[in-house]
């Protein structure tokens, strides 16, 4: 028996869950269909495989300081697939901590990423076998290579396991027992600079952001054998349709906050990119009953897929938008095509987990950036020196309790990112934000991403909002460039529909109606295509350079593959 106020591993979340409900499909992705029990033995396998090549939990935690990682890491180089979850919890009790790797990054990206954060072993898709393979003799501590069989073609590395060879390692190796305060890492996504890998315990971001906390609670678990009963009394579990990466930290909590109801993960059948067509005919014929989209990159194309009008969702309940704003003429839209459905807007980040939350329904739209936060979330002073109460002004939004130990290998980020204030722990990653007068928080944007013009200082998601208001504009990211006038002027990136006409002064027109004038944009350019992570998330390193090297008859470069 599981004592009271437990500390959780994610490698014992997903056992007790699968020996809860071991009939219970887990994972449907095409014509593969995987039960708990199914999914459970074959991450036991390959956690045998990753013990006996030497990977490992070195000593106990301790008071080792917050930016250093005790324990071998395990890189995961892969596209959506069971074999990434598998892998995910694999290394959780192989006592191995997973890094995820994203798929899009360059040579010198991933070179950057995985010297960084000395990543051991690698479980990668054969597609991207060409680049392992150079990079491998660059990289002393890559040791262990297992590969993911595709339709790529590509032949297994010399020296590397064949993925469904090591889940089918057999029993008999001695197996290290999981610890709450084992680290979970998340690499951020480096659009604003060099990608950082934050340390959290297990037990911290479990109970912060992938379901210790269960929905509609303020109130986390206090047991294993709370999560079991909880699975087997939740009918069938969440049924989710997982249209981000699981590289992506927001996926890999919505994919917990699933498994500790006993739920179903549901994935559209291209791993290579996101049709929506497929996307929406797997949450019909699924029976899904929540989406989560990460902003309007996402959303659009989703509206012209629902639009048409081809799909029976009256199953689905919820639509939940995370990572990247949704505008307010996209949330309209989505509430006309969806009047069922709730549209749940949440804000995190992989610094803090998920701090505050609004909700809007058909004839009942939340402000667009106004949130209500979590009795951990609040906004401190600029000097960090104390919490401003409601109706106290404008400050850094953080968040106390439960946060990261740390920035790997980066002792003076952490300290920075981590105060101490009044003897507690914060996390203060570097969004400004406005402390209501009613106790709700109004967020103005991350601090990195201002823009200094004239002696005002403009958040370009502010901005970002106020030009998407406009209908016919498919996609926005805003920065700013150096301007002899102005030091730094607002440059806005917008793609329209090719045949269509708006003028800048009729998409201006609209940003007026939201934002003081001041922060228009000095120039509006028109792209074909905004580079965006596969999350969503805008490249504000590539906007800048094109904002910077922009001719009046440019084009963007090519967006990434």
């Amino acid at each position: 028996m599981s004592a009271p106020n437990t500390t959780f591993d994610l490698s014992t979340v997903f056992d007790t869950v699968a020996r809860a409900v071991p009939e219970r499909e887990v994972f449907v992705w095409g014509g593969l269909r995987l039960r708990y029990r199914e999914m459970n033995a074959r991450i036991d396998g390959l956690a045998r495989h990753l013990v006996q090549r030497g990977l490992a939990c070195h000593g106990n935690r301790g008071d080792l300081a917050g930016h250093v990682s005790h324990q071998s890491h395990l890189g995961l180089y892969l596209r959506n697939g069971n074999e990434y979850l598998e892998s995910m919890i694999a290394g959780y009790r192989a006592r191995t901590v997973p890094v995820n790797v994203n798929y899009r990054y360059v040579d010198e990206e991933l070179h950057h990423l995985l010297s960084d954060t000395q990543v051991r072993a690698l479980v990668y898709h054969a597609e991207f076998a060409p680049q392992v393979a150079e990079l491998r003799a660059r990289l002393p501590q890559l040791e262990v290579l297992i590969q993911v069989a595709d339709d790529s073609g590509n032949d297994l590395l010399p020296g590397a396991v064949d993925y469904e060879e090591a889940v089918r390692t057999p029993p008999g190796t001695a197996m290290p027992v999981p610890a709450g305060d084992d680290l979970y890492i998340i690499c951020t996504g480096g659009t604003t600079g060099l990608p950082k890998a934050v340390l959290w315990h297990q037990d911290d971001i479990f109970v912060r952001a992938m379901g210790g906390t269960p929905f509609g609670s303020d109130q986390p678990f206090d047991s294993y054998e709370q999560i079991a009963e909880a699975a087997r009394d939740g009918g069938d579990g969440m049924r989710l349709l997982m249209t981000a990466p699981f590289m992506h930290g927001a996926a890999q909590w919505s994919t917990f906050h699933v498994v500790t109801t006993g739920g179903r993960l549901v994935l559209p059948a291209d791993n290579t990119r996101l049709d929506w067509e497929d996307a929406l005919a797997a949450t019909a014929r699924e029976g899904v009953i929540s989406i989560p989209i990460i902003g309007d990159a996402m959303a659009r194309p989703m509206l012209a897929a629902l639009e048409g009008g081809r799909f029976d969702l009256s199953g689905l309940a919820a639509i939940n938008n995370g990572g990247a704003p949704l505008s307010p003429a996209v949330r309209t839209r989505l509430l006309e095509a969806l009047p069922h459905v709730l549209l749940l807007d949440a804000v995190g980040s992989s610094e803090t987990g998920i701090q505050m939350n609004h909700t809007s329904a058909a004839a009942a739209e939340a402000d667009t950036a106004v949130f209500t936060p979590d009795a951990t979330t609040t906004v401190v002073a600029d000097d960090l020196a104390r919490e401003l109460p409601p109706g106290g002004g404008q400050g850094w939004l953080a968040t106390k309790g439960r946060v990261p130990q740390g920035y790997l290998g980066d002792e003076g980020k952490t300290a920075r990112t981590f105060p101490v204030i009044g003897g507690r722990r914060y996390s203060v990653p570097g969004d400004r934000a406005i402390a209501c007068a009613d106790g709700r928080i109004e967020l103005l944007g991350r601090e990195g991403l201002t823009i200094n013009s004239g002696g005002e200082k403009i958040f370009v998601e502010e901005v970002e909002r106020a030009v998407a208001a406009h209908p016919e504009v498919r996609d926005v990211v805003v920065v700013g460039r150096p301007s002899e006038r102005w030091g730094d002027e607002v440059v806005a990136l917008v793609e329209l529909d090719p045949a269509d006409a708006t003028s800048d002064a009729e998409l201006l027109a609209e940003c007026a109606k939201h934002i003081a004038r001041y922060k228009l944009p000095k120039t509006i350019l028109r792209c074909t295509g905004i580079v965006r992570s596969p999350a969503g998330k805008a490249d504000y390193s590539w906007a800048r350079s094109y904002a910077c090297s922009a001719r009046p008859d440019a084009e963007p470069e090519a967006l990434r593959p």
